[in-house]
């Protein structure tokens, strides 16, 4: 059983600025090198190693070497949850208001849609949860379910859902932006691996914000009746 102590410390591994940075940024799922975030979160490459030496041994990121590079993830889904809840929590009012053009920009992308760890999120993974709720692929009555009716729906886009693991097959996951759950675990991140692969989004910049296609605006809206201009 965890201790008080236990859950001090573990608590202890994001109650630091450049560490919450550095799993914020790892939510769009890539590995990225220890030199990457340490000019993301602005410190120096050492205090970065040494940040994410704290992580690791902690459990919130896995590290990989290759060569002369390390590169760390998060370590798996549960953690990316957990992060994106946290974040969703940390700003229950309104949002910081951007300082300038450039980060005005960026927060409505990310706003709009975007991935969290392998799902989609922001206003667009809202609208696609939403939608299948009212289809009846989804229920949200008791948590977050896949019907059956759910399951054929994804079958007939020859989208798998086998996995092995602990991972369920659906769940909710709190937005940080539009404070609502959107569709999280093995659901989810077919879902969106399909909508990347399918072109029905795009990544831009060089943060986790996508953006819908023409194309997926039509798939969307024949699947789903999304209506184009929602997605915009």
């Amino acid at each position: 059983m965890t201790s008080s102590r236990d859950l001090a410390a573990f608590a202890a591994l994001l109650a630091d600025e450049t560490r919450a940075a550095f799993a914020l940024a790892l939510l769009d799922g890539r590995a990225w090198t220890a030199g990457e975030l340490a000019r993301h979160g602005g410190v120096a490459p050492s205090t970065a190693s040494e940040h994410l030496g704290k992580l690791v041994a902690g459990g919130l990121l896995a590290e990989e070497r290759q060569g002369r590079h390390r590169y760390v993830r998060l370590a798996d889904d549960r953690v990316a949850h957990l992060v994106e809840e946290l974040a969703a929590y940390a700003a229950p009012g309104s949002l910081p208001s951007p300082r300038n053009l450039r980060e005005s920009t960026a927060a409505n992308a990310m706003a709009r849609g975007r991935t969290c760890y392998d799902h989609l999120a922001g206003r667009l993974g809202i609208t696609i949860t939403r939608a299948m709720t009212d289809r009846g692929l989804i229920s949200q009555t008791s948590g977050f379910a896949l019907t059956e009716r759910g399951r054929a729906w994804f079958g007939e886009l020859a989208i798998p859902l086998e996995h092995a693991g602990r991972r369920p097959l659906a769940r909710g996951c709190l937005d940080w932006t539009e404070r609502l759950p959107h569709l999280a675990g093995i659901a989810g991140a077919r879902l969106c691996g399909h909508a990347l692969e399918a072109g029905w989004c795009v990544r831009i910049g060089s943060e986790r914000a996508v953006k819908v296609t023409p194309e997926g605006e039509r798939a969307l809206n024949t699947l789903l009746g999304i209506e184009p201009g929602i997605l915009r």
